[in-house]
Formats: structure tokens, C-alpha cells, sequence
């Protein structure tokens, strides 16, 4: 049977998730790359559904922004009072009205969620035709789970909170997701019905499954393969327990399809990241936002790249890359930072302790060492011997620097922009350029040596720095003496 496609999915998002202890809104707090709200109506985007709502509260200014940003396809319901979720679908369907087909009812805080867990309850709801089907999962401890009891045919009779629940109840092990798939018609009605006759005084969406069954309904369950899917983020704990499984996950994905991890352990990526076969990724890597590496590539180990793209057979190793873009075949580390704006063609190199931003570097130039490059054009070929500054900042404005084809800047020049070095140009190691050196020409901005004989003796007396001149005149003098 092929699976329905829901009228709408209803996502709960409302609360305040006082156990963060955070002052960001709990669903908005990130995982693998998305916020946890994100997750989830990633999964539900999956069933293709008529309508995708979703229920804010809390903070509900920074959230609906969020959402208009990341799920412009979303329409946002506003709870101004958390009454329950029994409240949260009933004002859904105040505004919308009455919704015919299925209704999915789920969670913003359930980014574990798979699209497949979620189809699964769909069709079972449809096959059985149940007025409303309950997601659910046998969980090792069912400690502080409401309880799913059914009857000798596995109808579901009841869910029975941990507190209501007998002994024999409390030994069941199938818990209550709180995800649901309703005939959208008869949600309408019962959630109307639904009491605040408990000690919250709140609206349970639990209630309208035994208002339906007393109304004559069928009501079922359908248990998710795997408990994990279902649990819900609460607490920093949790959250840090979410982003384990789904970097599992993402990382077993990409293992399959031909990307060695060699050790998962401490490896991390995030969900929009695109990585092609035979790509290698070291201990101790982190992939985050759209960063995508092509085939053969190597990253790491110790490399932190974000939003970064990585060339064929390109090498990065204990660096940190933000929007940049490595080139086919490039080199970059031990120890580099590319900022954002850096491009490296192909073959191009950012070696030990080099810095660069908004610089483009052309096919096979290298900056090997101990330099930074800021707001620079680099052509093909070029050399930048270490210790150099492209000097980009005057305290208002940055101003760009040119290299042109195989230039050779010397160790420790000062390039202070604006400032164009011409094709085939070299300049003076320990020369500070601030004026264009043509074509072919040597770039020279140093003034002539001069050696103050005695200086050290004279002015730094009882040092151990004058002591040891003082001993190697003396040495000096007893060879000239012998000598004669």
C-alpha cells in the first residue's frame, strides 16, 4: 500500500524548555547544522503534506523569524497561553477549520525523527482505519513514560501516565511517543471535548484518544522501530545524546556511499554536507554548513571547515576554513586559516601558519609559511616568501594588492596596498613595497647595513650579552697576538 499523503502535519512548538536553562527557545537550539525545529519539519517535508503548521509560543517573535527564514512553506499558529497540547491542536483547528484526511500531530523537539518512522504510522492509520493512530516504542525503561495499554485484540485502550499507573501497568514497556496520526474530521470534534479537570488544568491531547474510542472509534498504535527516533530533546543532556545519533547516522550514510571516515569517533558533520566518493576525512574533523568535498579529496586530520568548498584531490589538513573555496589539487596546512572570500586554484598552497582572506590565489602560486594575505589577487605561479605582510588596513579603508604571474615576493616584504607587483617581478627580502614594481623589475625598500662596533659592551654593561663580547674581543685580540 502506497502511503497517503497527510491533509497537514501539525507541529508543537509552543513551550518554553525551562530545562535548557538557556535563554535561546529550545527548539531553536542546533544540532548537526539545523535547529532541532528544523529536523522535524525536515522529516515531515518527506510525506509531501497539503499543509505544514506549526505552533508557537514561547519567544514567538525570534521563532516565527526563524521560521520565515529556514520554512517559508510553514504556517505559524500562535498560542499566547502553553494551556497543553490538547489547546495547541484545538486553536490550530479554530483558525484553519476543520481539515479533512489525516492529521499528523508532532513535535519540534523530536529531531530524531525519521521521514520513514513517520510514513510507517500513515499507512498503518490507513490500513486499520483507525480514527487516530498512536506512534509508539518499547523502551528499555519506561520510567516516566505514559503507558499504552491494550486490549486482547491490540486495540489500544488507554495511555496511563506514570503517576495514574497500577503496578501491573507500570511493567508495560511500550511508551507514548505523543505523535498521532487523526481522521482530521473527528480530531475537530473531540478535541473540543477535551477536560482541564487535572492537577495542571491543561488541555491533553491524550484525552481525545478515549473520547474517541467512548464515541465508538477505532483507535490503534504503530511502534517505531527504533525507540531512539522518538525521544525528545529537554535538556543539554539530550541534545548533546541527539547530535551523537544523528552524526552517526549521517556519517554510516556517507561511509555506504563510498567516503572513508577513519575514525567516526571524532568526526563530525553536519546535514547539508556533500561529500563524493573516495573523499578521506582524518580524526578530528568538523564539516559544517554547506561545505561539500569532491572525490579524492583529504580533510584533516584537526580541520574545521564551514561552508567551504573542496576541490578534487585536494589536501587540508590541521587548518580552519570559512567560506573559502580550495581548488582541485591544493594544498592548504598544517596550521593555515582561510577567511572568508579566500580562493585557491588549482594547485595553489596555503602552508604552516598562514592566514588569508578575501585573496585569490592563482594555479600553482604558494604561500608557504608564516604570512598573511589579505585583499590580494595572486596570478599563477607565484611564490611569497615567508614572513611576508600584505598590508591591507590603513585604520579606515582596505585596499588591494595585485601579484602578477610568477612573481617572487622576497621573505619578510611589506606589501602595503594599494600596490600592483607586475609579471615576472621580484622584490628585496626585508623590503616594505608601498609603490608598483614593474614588470621584470626587482623591488628594493631597504636601507644599507651599518655596524656600530663595542655597541654592546658600551650599553648594555653586565649583561650576559656583554660579558660574551667582551670575551670574544678579548679571544679576538690573543689570536691577533699570535698571529704576529
Amino acid at each position: 500500500m502506497s502511503v497517503p499523503r497527510p491533509a497537514a502535519v501539525i507541529v508543537l512548538a509552543a513551550g518554553e524548555g525551562t530545562r535548557m536553562k538557556s535563554r535561546t527557545p529550545k527548539i531553536l537550539h542546533e544540532l548537526c547544522g539545523r535547529a532541532l525545529v528544523d529536523h522535524m519539519l525536515a522529516a515531515a517535508r518527506g510525506l509531501e503534506p497539503e499543509r505544514l503548521i506549526v505552533v508557537i509560543g514561547h519567544e514567538r517573535e525570534r521563532v516565527g523569524a526563524h521560521l520565515a527564514r529556514t520554512a517559508p512553506d510553514a504556517q505559524t499558529v500562535v498560542q499566547k497561553e502553553q494551556r497543553g497540547t490538547g489547546h495547541a491542536v484545538r486553536i490550530v483547528l479554530e483558525a484553519a477549520g476543520a481539515i479533512e484526511g489525516t492529521v499528523l500531530v508532532t513535535y519540534g523537539d523530536t529531531p530524531m525523527l525519521r521521514t520513514g518512522t513517520l510514513a510507517g504510522l500513515l499507512e498503518r492509520h490507513a490500513e486499520d482505519g483507525n480514527a487516530v493512530t498512536v506512534l509508539t516504542a518499547e523502551v528499555p525503561d519506561p520510567y516516566g513514560y505514559g503507558r499504552i495499554v491494550r486490549d486482547a485484540t491490540g486495540a489500544v485502550l488507554e495511555i496511563v501516565e506514570e503517576k495514574d499507573a497500577t503496578a501491573e501497568q507500570r511493567a508495560i514497556r511500550e511508551m507514548n511517543s505523543g505523535v498521532y496520526a487523526f481522521d482530521g474530521v473527528l480530531l475537530a470534534d473531540a478535541v473540543k471535548r477535551v477536560s482541564v479537570a487535572n492537577a495542571q488544568g491543561e488541555e491533553y491531547l491524550t484525552d481525545v484518544l478515549s473520547i474517541l474510542r467512548r464515541d465508538g472509534h477505532r483507535v490503534g498504535a504503530h511502534v517505531a522501530a527504533d525507540h531512539v527516533e522518538v525521544e525528545g530533546v529537554n535538556d543539554r543532556v539530550q541534545l548533546a545524546a541527539a547530535r551523537r545519533v544523528l552524526n552517526s547516522r549521517l556519517l554510516e550514510a556517507h561511509m555506504r556511499a563510498g567516503v572513508t571516515v577513519v575514525d567516526p569517533a571524532s568526526t563530525w558533520v553536519d546535514v547539508d554536507v556533500v561529500l563524493e566518493q573516495d573523499v578521506v576525512l582524518h580524526p578530528g574533523t568538523q564539516l559544517h554548513g554547506r561545505t561539500s568535498v569532491a572525490e579524492g579529496a583529504e580533510v584533516g586530520p584537526a580541520a574545521t571547515l564551514t561552508d567551504t568548498v573542496v576541490g578534487e584531490g585536494a589536501v587540508v589538513r590541521n587548518a580552519v576554513c570559512v567560506e573559502a573555496e580550495i581548488g582541485p589539487e591544493a594544498m592548504v596546512g598544517p596550521y593555515a586559516y582561510l577567511r572568508p572570500g579566500t580562493v585557491l586554484a588549482r594547485k595553489a598552497k596555503a602552508g604552516t601558519y598562514v592566514e588569508m582572506k578575501n585573496a585569490r590565489v592563482g594555479e600553482g602560486s604558494k604561500v608557504p609559511h608564516l604570512t598573511y594575505v589579505g585583499d590580494a589577487t595572486l596570478g599563477a605561479g607565484v611564490n611569497i616568501g615567508a614572513s611576508s605582510i600584505f598590508v591591507n588596513y590603513d585604520g579606515v579603508n582596505k585596499h588591494h594588492t595585485t601579484v602578477g604571474d610568477h612573481a617572487f615576493v622576497g621573505c619578510d616584504t611589506m606589501l602595503v596596498a594599494p600596490v600592483n607587483i607586475g609579471d615576472g617581478a621580484y622584490t628585496a627580502a626585508g623590503s616594505v613595497i608601498d609603490g608598483d614594481v614593474p614588470p621584470g623589475a626587482i623591488g628594493v625598500a631597504r636601507t644599507r647595513q651599518r655596524n656600530i662596533e663595542g655597541w654592546t659592551v658600551r650599553k648594555r654593561p653586565g649583561t650576559r650579552s656583554a660579558e660574551a663580547a667582551q670575551r670574544a674581543a678579548e679571544a679576538g685580540d690573543q689570536q691577533g697576538s699570535t698571529s704576529t
